[in-house]
């Protein structure tokens, strides 16, 4: 008996292995977005696959909060000026004013936003591997934001990650516990175009290594 798991448990193809290559070239940070609506069925399924994600201690501490209602998307938009404006301010002349041309979240255009939280006292896994790094709890769920973003790729969305933001200030006003920390703040749509660039490269604002930065020990 054979089935798709049993046939991939070898390499995968070539034409598949270029696929995957471009999927993740493809795979941009994106802050434009059409403001038509995502299907819901298309949401679910890319959801889905952070079920997929591995985690430490299969502790699965990923909680997500969907943002849907004016009064916390106003202050999510709130958090996120508030944080953009002090950010402005700590940088001088030139760097200032490219910042100031950056377009950081696509808050007001986004029909879908999440936010990502990790429980980090959840019982579940028993503490298996986060004794020593608590922190890991917080990658697993890294991780699991990294399949939902390739997996809306896949599908045409793009995903904006909003990193300029109080972060306590955000679980205040999601109401979420106090053993939940803010991992990241996403606004999903489609995008306005596809790029295998940065923006942030094409803006000016910094520019990938060239060579992987590697040493040997």
């Amino acid at each position: 008996m054979t089935g798709p798991v049993q046939e991939a448990k070898g390499c995968f193809p070539q034409a598949f292995r270029a696929e995957l290559d471009l999927l993740m070239k493809l795979r941009r940070d994106v802050r434009r977005f059409r403001t038509d609506p995502v299907d819901e069925a298309v949401l679910t399924r890319c959801l889905s696959a952070i079920s997929l994600a591995p985690s430490v201690g299969l502790s699965e501490p990923w909680r997500i909060i969907r943002v849907e209602s004016e009064t916390a998307r106003a202050a999510a938009l709130q958090n996120f000026e508030t944080a953009n404006a002090e950010a402005l301010a700590d940088y001088s002349e030139d760097r200032a004013a490219t910042y100031a041309r950056l377009k950081l979240s696509g808050m007001r255009e986004a029909p879908v936003q999440i936010a990502f939280f990790c429980d980090d006292e959840t019982g579940k896994g028993h503490g298996l591997g986060a004794r020593s790094m608590p922190e890991m709890r917080r990658y697993s769920v890294v991780t699991a934001v990294t399949l939902f973003w390739l997996a809306l790729r896949a599908e045409g969305l793009g995903l904006g990650w909003v990193s300029v933001l109080d972060p306590a200030r955000m679980a205040r006003d999601l109401d979420v516990p106090q053993s939940w920390s803010l991992i990241g703040y996403f606004c999903i749509g489609h995008p306005e175009r596809l790029s295998d660039t940065p923006e942030l490269e094409q803006e000016g604002w910094e520019q990938r290594f060239a060579a992987l930065p590697i040493e040997t020990r």
